[in-house]
């Protein structure tokens, strides 16, 4: 993938892009984790695809806030994909704002769970194992090569991820949506997204049930039997009510507070 493949405008945007991917934590939260960083991360982008287009951009940035989440190497490459889906979205109208937010969402799992795998789970325990050997002499050289070992590679794979993402993207919806393909994918990205949205609630949410009666002498825990007849269903039913919230017009914030109360005065009378 040559440099010149890009225009000296592309060229402006995915370096800024490459700059505003160190964003990727900022104002984490657990109600969208990644969502800020990433629009601050498209920021570029958008302005330079919606320059002569307020309300355009407008939304562009409202898709971007959704949840989002993954490592931050691949999180790059996902930037750059999106950039040339917005740039299609814009000029062709070849792919709809829908399509975006299902494909980003499709890839959140997968690259998170290749990624953390290559560079949390493998990568960073041998950076480590280096690094302490120098550091537990009182040496500083420790930290740099830790330094060195770990954070400098995820920034060269980042730099290129971005540029990756952008030009195989552009190259695979064009070539995706000649063949039709195009509402396939769509369908496919989006049960991908339910799919990882699903394990995410499996793994991620999580309703401790405390509350014991007695039946005939014997106690039973309520919440043991919940899971046994579907592991975590409290969970799942608390994800339908918090979307049906939601769809309803209440605010995450509202919905996070609330939680926070329940949870409290449960746990006060014993019922968590």
């Amino acid at each position: 993938m040559a440099q010149q493949q890009f225009t000296a405008e592309e060229n402006k945007v995915l370096h800024k892009m490459f700059i505003r991917s160190h964003l990727v934590f900022m104002n984490f939260n657990m109600v969208k984790m990644e969502a800020n960083g990433f629009t601050a991360t498209m920021n570029p982008a958008i302005d330079s695809i919606y320059k002569d287009d307020p309300e355009g951009a407008k939304e562009a940035r409202h898709r971007h806030q959704n949840f989002f989440n993954t490592h931050a190497v691949p999180f790059a490459f996902i930037a750059g994909l999106c950039y040339a889906m917005e740039k299609e979205h814009k000029e062709k109208g070849s792919i709809d704002g829908t399509t975006i937010e299902s494909i980003k969402a499709a890839l959140m799992g997968p690259t998170a769970g290749m990624f953390d795998s290559l560079f949390f789970n493998c990568l960073r325990i041998i950076a480590s194992g280096i690094a302490i050997g120098f550091a537990s002499q009182g040496s500083l050289l420790g930290a740099f090569l830790f330094i060195l070992l770990y954070g400098v590679p995820q920034d060269i794979v980042r730099y290129f991820f971005i540029r990756i993402g952008y030009t195989y993207g552009t190259s695979f919806i064009d070539s995706v949506f000649n063949s039709g393909l195009m509402a396939a994918l769509t369908k496919a990205a989006s049960v991908m997204g339910l799919m990882m949205i699903g394990a995410m609630t499996a793994t991620m949410v999580s309703v401790p049930l405390n509350l014991v009666i007695n039946i005939n002498g014997a106690e039973t825990n309520i919440g043991d039997v919940f899971n046994s007849i579907f592991p975590n269903l409290l969970g799942c039913v608390l994800l339908f009510v918090l979307v049906s919230l939601i769809k309803k017009g209440k605010r995450p914030t509202q919905l996070v507070a609330g939680i926070l109360v329940v949870a409290l005065l449960g746990a006060l009378i014993g019922i968590f």
